[in-house]
């Protein structure tokens, strides 16, 4: 008791060694901490500390948490126990994709006041544009054999030219910078072109023709964000800038 309120009480292992503390174990104490519950925090500082803790409880990975006796679990068993995650790691999201659209708007409108001193003009939809074909090209960089994997799934291309999968990535990320910069509109202009109709054409067969339910590879190998509009969208407006940037020649 401490000032007629009743504290929750939760107890904690994790391992704390002098070469490796757990992240995870970290983030349990943080959440326990911020949902108002006092930590009874157990450190696990050496192998045989771990090995004895699993073989006890019958776990395999640490950390730990109990809560009034029961055991929750780990981290991501721990947030969904407060409510602050699902527990279906594969369920889809829009998330990754706003964040970036969101990124390459505020970019365009911090360049347009850089350059004109105003927040918007018609340049500012362009380098929209280029800057998100740049952040959508790096996300799949990150990882371009799971990238390419993914792609295979309902890029026709890609099916008939499994190499393509790698290749592309470079040519959209290589056709934004150059849009950004505005030079050798000749090469990224219709290299775009050429990627985004191909792009267009194979997710409208898979998602509307074939009704296939995948996931789009528009933000990487490991993306959650359901093929369809999403990657619609990314391709039409790779179309749109390809023909702008064509016409201004």
């Amino acid at each position: 008791m401490r000032q007629g309120k009743t504290f929750k009480t939760a107890t904690l292992y994790r391992i704390v060694m002098t070469d490796h503390m757990c992240p995870h174990g970290l983030k349990s104490k943080d959440l326990l901490e911020r949902q108002k519950f006092v930590v009874e925090d157990h450190h696990l500082v050496n192998r045989e500390e771990i090995d004895a803790f699993k073989l006890e409880h019958g776990v395999k990975t640490t950390p730990q948490t109990f809560i009034d006796g029961d055991r929750i679990g780990g981290f991501d068993d721990l947030s969904v126990f407060f409510g602050k995650t699902k527990k279906i790691k594969d369920a889809t999201t829009y998330k990754p994709i706003i964040v970036l659209f969101s990124v390459a708007a505020l970019v365009a409108v911090a360049v347009t006041w850089l350059v004109f001193g105003t927040v918007f003009t018609g340049q500012t939809i362009e380098w929209f544009i280029s800057v998100s074909m740049v952040l959508l090209g790096l996300q799949k960089l990150q990882d371009v054999e799971r990238f390419a994997t993914m792609f295979l799934n309902y890029d026709l291309l890609a099916q008939r030219w499994v190499r393509y999968g790698y290749i592309y990535p470079f040519v959209e990320t290589g056709a934004g910078l150059l849009m950004m910069a505005g030079v050798l509109t000749w090469v990224s202009a219709p290299a775009a072109l050429f990627v985004a109709v191909i792009g267009a054409i194979s997710v409208f067969k898979a998602v509307y023709i074939d009704r296939r339910e995948l996931k789009c590879a528009c933000v990487g190998g490991d993306s959650k964000v359901p093929l369809g509009f999403v990657s619609l969208t990314e391709n039409l407006m790779m179309i749109g800038m390809a023909i702008w940037m064509l016409s201004k020649l």
